[in-house]
């Protein structure tokens, strides 16, 4: 059986990327650290570093080791934490990971409902995006993590699972996918004089087939490029941002449009863009939690005020109406729906890069 401290010996060499590192961290003498990585060497029968330079770099199989090292050791924190606060040795302490408009928006409805009624729970909150959450819930560092998943409700054949690999998963919430555009650029072939009726249900994206496109990273923009795909073209994507206060204040200023979650909107709106949803386009938030149930009493507590605070969200946001140019009467030239703008400035390129990941 592998040594528990010897396997946090390793974690901690891969964390800080030396031997001595790792040995101030853990208030350990260098020689012990050695002596305890040369055990495990022989424990497992494995090379897990090797010399690169003056320091040490981890192998292959270092590096696999290392990873569900740092998984096993931190459900072990998980767990002496959780039985102490069963047996009642200190207060229930959750820790919760949450990408950025979950923050803005659900996040701290559900703190406020906590601290107001379980005042002895100590709520710790950090930012990820889905990817690095789910591997702080795997590694114990996490009792909760917020992760999202798209859908279409026209070409997939189910909905999202809600498991991921021994995570288990809580719908909070169901939300639609909006096409943002610039609302100062609507036509005035609708005024906001004309019945509701004459509002859209649901965006075109076809229409916009021809003009610029502002995406997430690399890793984020998956989904934009399935809904063009499925709409038939692909987008000419001119800005990268994860920032959707940025998305938003690029699209108002006339340089692209768009594709942003209900909760983007809810967290921050900027006044200058119109919102329509997609046709079955579709976004769920799930709070992941890890292992088999039942969990402890603080994170279902935590899941609790977060299907509370989800539940109350405020409906979708309606699609803007803009006043016409100045000189004409309130509402000429408003638009009711977003169609194809004028032709757009020459490309520019932004990157950003992808927070959390």
């Amino acid at each position: 059986m592998l040594d528990v401290t010897r396997l946090r010996v390793l974690v901690a060499v891969a964390r800080y990327g030396s031997v001595t590192a790792a040995a101030r961290a853990l208030n350990y003498a260098q020689p012990s650290v050695s002596h305890h990585l040369a055990r495990l060497e022989a424990e497992t029968g494995a090379k897990l570093l090797q010399r690169a330079g003056r320091g040490v770099r981890l192998t292959d199989a270092g590096r696999l080791l290392a990873e569900r090292a740092a998984e096993i050791l931190g459900r072990l924190d998980a767990a002496e934490n959780e039985l102490a606060a069963h047996v009642g040795l200190r207060e229930g302490r959750v820790r919760l990971a949450a990408f950025p408009s979950a923050l803005g928006t659900i996040v701290p409805a559900a703190a406020a409902c906590l601290e107001a009624e379980s005042p002895g729970m100590d709520l710790m909150l950090t930012e990820a995006e889905p990817p690095e959450a789910l591997r702080m819930l795997r590694a114990g560092y996490v009792d909760v993590a917020l992760v999202f998943r798209h859908y279409q409700e026209t070409a997939d054949a189910g909905l999202p699972s809600a498991e991921d690999e021994g995570a288990r998963g809580t719908l909070l919430l169901d939300e639609p996918v909006h096409l943002i555009t610039a609302a100062a650029r609507q036509p005035a072939s609708i005024t906001a004089a004309e019945p509701a009726a004459a509002q859209p249900a649901s965006a075109d994206l076809t229409a916009y087939a021809g003009h610029r496109w502002i995406a997430g990273c690399e890793r984020c923009r998956d989904y934009l490029l399935r809904q063009c795909a499925l709409a038939g073209f692909t987008p000419k994507i001119a800005f990268t941002t994860d920032d959707y206060i940025a998305v938003q204040a690029l699209v108002a200023a006339g340089l692209g449009v768009a594709t942003l979650p209900e909760l983007a909107l809810r967290s921050a709106r900027h006044p200058g863009v119109c919102a329509v949803p997609i046709s079955g386009a579709r976004r769920h938030v799930f709070a992941m939690t890890y292992g088999e149930p039942p969990d402890p009493p603080a994170t279902v507590r935590l899941i609790e005020v977060l299907l509370r605070a989800a539940s109350r969200t405020a409906q979708p946001p309606e699609p803007t109406v803009r006043a016409g140019p100045p000189g004409r009467r309130p509402g000429a030239g408003a638009a009711a729906h977003p169609a194809a703008p004028p032709a757009e400035h020459p490309a520019t390129q932004m990157t950003r890069p992808c927070p959390s990941q």
